[in-house]
């Protein structure tokens, strides 16, 4: 007890002390925040007009929700609960006293700042102080190792609970644990858990106390816009000029009216601003519509977030983060007001600047008495940041060693966290949302998230635009979706357009990547982009109208890049109606080609054009580089036979040529003959692969339409409780596995099975056969002791004759052995001599209890249930 008491009347000399030294600070902060008082007169009130102020705020009524109920209604069961929830261990009483002693001298300090939120009830209505309650611990889910993914999940997961009284902190901080298990809390809440994450992760994450606004407070995001609506801002490359050519051709003089166009330009421009007054006109109008109204407790209403310091994880500035929405902000935000407090596991800070204009002038430099008054001094506090000059001015030795004694002396360590493990199951990390679902309200958008299978067409997101500040009109839809078989990733559904379009993630059985398309049906306007290097064909995008299709490839053997069909109308057949066997008429036909290395420019087709209603056969060839102009030709495609049944020779006008550089074998008839010949094959191909084309876009709109209907979804053979052919063929599997086992404990423990093979399976024992059974097993046992006994005795034996050969062969030829020889003996006398003390020492063993084996077995057969009762007779 007097060790105790000496132990008590030190900790409260350290107390004075540390009370003695916040009251200098405190002046010294006074003396400081003095001048800068002075100089805002206007917004300093007298303590009569702070009296009034707070008389006509306690006569304010604020209505609480009635449909929102709180935490500490919720059942909990305590009894559950470890005994670190229900009591405090010494070192935490010995906390609870330290704060409420800083408690004190702050109020005495410090009275007209509201009291400080230290040890709040927990669920089980035991004082906990708030540093305690953050467990830092890192989740085994890579998706939770960033901030961001953090926040989102914890704004997921868990649903907002106001604050009884908006104006004062909650008087409960239940643990994480607790309120992971309810999935619901309020904002300090939220912070505790985000922080203990965070911190577990590596960040230098604090919660925060303070005051936020009133869209802040209550997560209303209905004057935020959405961030899944805010485009990327698109890089524009600037055009690099071309470099004028020495002999380039110039440019034909401008014979245009400088006067004309100067009028023209004013014009153009008066209608420019005239729009641009109209748009921001209106643009006013909508944003005063969307101003908040005034409210009554700006500046007053208490809320928690966390704050994260720039210098751990690569952070390069210090930021908030609002749990309630897992959004980021600045810390120059206006949405956040003021700040009172702040703490981590280690320790409690108390701000000490002023907050009048916000947080925008807050430094969070912790390590700084003046602006942070920290409450414990043993723990790792930031140091305070200094300039060079101030820092070459310190005498860094002398100064802080009498500082780090003086400090080990009143230093107090944070007790460790009283909350159990956060465990996060993989059930709920799936699941994340309450019940699954959950609905967000932006501005003139509405956010609807589902869990993973919980719809059967595998939604999981829903994102609804309107054009109305009221939500009426719906301007675009999009949806995510997952684990979906047909690889469907995400739908665009433009309301005013009627245009749909559809992601695909790659693995799609046509390699779909992008379909836009305004109806199912075919021949319909619609434009398809398929994932480069997986389809033969080198197909990357198909673009489709009511009369033409026009094809883009990359990477084929021939060096087609683009392919663009005509169609005319179709011609009506009564036998015939479906669009497979009554295919579009083809008009034209155009084809253009990569450039082949491995052929002149000259003969090196650029593009091709088929008029097949003309019978024309139009080419151009590539240009080469140091020419201007490319070589051209055009066929005249004439029947090969005349209407007489002759065949039509070729003549030198059915083939119009223009060649930059002519050639004399391209003059020849022969060489055009074959060339058309060529020409005309190519043009049944194209022809063949542009009715290729159409089939398969039909057979692309059937597979669509059965995907849609069927929106089958996949199922990971890792995932056990859904893959029912997995999870059936594991249970017969551990069924089979089990029964084995049983057999085989069966088998190992029935001694009498032997035996009782003998007899014919189902008769019932007699006298006879039992007793007969009891000798048999009994005289089998003792002779396999025996025998054992008997196996040793050889073993033992056998290795000292060995041994005494060797001993005999070393004396007669001990003197001739060299000293390897000498070496391997001795050694193998060693081993010798080990096995023989083995098999003598198992030997007697075996002596000592072979009898007492022999009557443990002799007691089970009078005490087996079949012997039982016809071996007490003779007993």
């Amino acid at each position: 007890m007097e060790v105790l008491r000496e132990k008590v009347e030190e900790e409260e000399e350290a107390e004075r002390e540390e009370a003695a030294e916040r009251a200098e600070r405190a002046e010294k902060v006074e003396r400081v925040t003095k001048p800068a008082e002075v100089s805002k007169e206007e917004t300093i009130m007298t303590q009569d007009e702070l009296r009034d102020l707070e008389g006509k705020l306690m006569a304010i009524e604020i209505p609480t929700p009635a449909d929102h109920t709180t935490l500490s209604q919720a059942p909990i069961d305590v009894s559950k609960l470890p005994p670190s929830y229900t009591t405090n261990s010494l070192k935490e009483e010995h906390l609870l006293m330290v704060a409420d002693n800083f408690s004190h001298q702050y109020s005495h300090l410090c009275p007209d700042r509201v009291p400080l939120f230290l040890h709040p009830l927990n669920e089980c209505n035991v004082p906990k102080f708030v540093s305690t309650t953050l467990r830092p611990t890192l989740m085994p889910y890579p998706e939770l190792y960033n901030w961001d993914s953090c926040a989102q999940f914890v704004s997921d997961f868990l649903t907002m609970v106001p604050l009884a009284d908006p104006l004062k902190p909650p008087t409960h901080l239940y643990s994480s644990t607790t309120v992971l298990k309810c999935q619901k809390g309020n904002c300090f809440d939220f912070s505790t858990l985000l922080c203990s994450m965070l911190i577990g992760s590596g960040y230098d994450a604090y919660c925060v106390n303070g005051y936020g606004s009133q869209d802040l407070c209550l997560m209303d995001l209905t004057r935020e816009v959405c961030p899944l609506t805010v485009k990327a801002k698109e890089i524009i490359k600037k055009k690099e000029k071309a470099v004028p050519k020495k002999y380039a051709i110039k440019p034909p003089r401008d014979l245009t009216s400088r006067f004309e166009q100067e009028q023209e330009e004013k014009r153009i421009q008066e209608i420019k601003d005239l729009e641009q007054k109209r748009l921001k006109e209106e643009e006013d109008r909508l944003l005063e519509a969307e101003k908040a109204k005034p409210d009554h407790l700006h500046g007053l209403r208490v809320h928690s977030w966390v704050l994260v310091l720039s210098g751990k994880r690569e952070v390069p500035e210090s930021f908030f983060i609002d749990p309630l929405t897992g959004r980021s902000y600045s810390t120059k935000d206006d949405h956040f007001l003021g700040i009172e407090s702040l703490w981590n596991h280690k320790n409690y800070w108390i701000n000490m600047q002023d907050c009048w204009n916000c947080c925008k002038d807050l430094i969070f430099d912790l390590g700084d008495p003046v602006r942070w008054e920290y409450m414990l001094l043993g723990t790792d506090k930031p140091h305070l940041s200094l300039t060079e000059e101030e820092e070459e001015g310190l005498d860094d030795d002398d100064e802080m060693e009498e500082l780090g004694k003086e400090e080990e002396d009143k230093s107090f360590d944070m007790p460790s966290s009283w909350v159990s493990q956060i465990e996060i199951t993989p059930e709920e990390f799936e699941t994340r949302c309450p019940n699954g679902k959950k609905v967000i309200q932006y501005k003139r958008a509405q956010l609807e998230k589902w869990s993973p299978y919980l719809n059967n067409n595998g939604l999981v997101c829903r994102l609804t635009t309107y054009e109305d500040q009221q939500c009426t009109k719906v301007l675009e839809i999009k949806e995510w979706y997952q684990n979906r078989e047909d690889m469907l990733e995400l739908k665009h559904i433009n309301k005013t357009t009627g245009l749909h379009v559809d992601y695909f993630k790659p693995g799609h059985p046509q390699a779909l990547c992008v379909h836009s398309y305004k109806s199912m049906l075919p021949e319909m306007d619609r434009v398809m982009e398929f994932y480069k290097m997986i389809r033969v064909d080198g197909l990357v995008k198909r673009e489709e109208t009511p009369m033409t299709m026009t094809e883009y490839y990359q990477g084929r053997s021939d060096f087609l890049a683009y392919r663009h069909t005509n169609f005319g109308p179709r011609v009506k057949k009564l036998s015939q109606n479906s669009v497979e066997s009554n295919p579009r008429p083809m008009v034209k036909i155009t084809e253009r080609f990569f450039r082949n290395p491995a052929k002149p420019a000259d003969e090196d087709v650029a593009e091709r054009v088929f008029l097949i209603a003309e019978e024309r056969i139009q080419l151009r060839y590539h240009c080469r580089d140091d020419y201007i102009t490319a070589s051209k030709r055009e066929f005249l495609r004439r029947m090969e036979v005349d209407s007489k049944g002759n065949k039509i020779i070729m003549t030198p006008d059915m083939c119009i040529s223009y060649e930059v550089e002519p050639m004399e074998h391209t003059k020849k008839l022969l060489y055009q003959y074959e060339t058309m010949i060529h020409l005309k094959n190519e043009e049944k191909l194209s022809r063949h692969q542009a009715w290729e084309s159409e089939l398969e876009v039909l057979e692309i709109l059937k597979l669509r339409e059965e995907e849609e209907e069927a929106h089958t979804l996949t199922i990971s053979i890792y995932d056990t409780k859904r893959n029912e052919k997995s999870k059936e063929y594991r249970e017969a599997m551990e069924r089979v596995l089990h029964e084995e086992h049983l057999r085989q404990v069966e088998a190992q423990l029935d001694y009498l099975a032997p035996f009782l093979a003998q007899l014919p399976p189902g008769e019932k024992l007699t006298r006879w056969q039992a007793v007969r059974l009891k000798d048999e097993c009994l005289s089998d046992f003792k002779q396999r002791l025996i025998d054992k006994a008997n196996l040793i005795q050889a073993r033992f034996e056998k290795e000292t004759q060995e041994l005494q050969k060797k001993q005999q062969w070393y004396q007669e030829n001990q003197v001739t052995l060299t000293p390897e020889d000498e070496d391997l003996y001795l050694s193998y006398c060693s081993q010798a001599m080990f096995r023989i003390r083995i098999l003598e020492q198992r030997l007697n063993r075996h002596k000592e209890l072979a009898p007492l084996k022999y009557l443990a077995l002799e007691e089970k057969l009078y005490k087996d249930p079949r012997l039982i009762d016809f071996v007490k007779v003779f007993v």
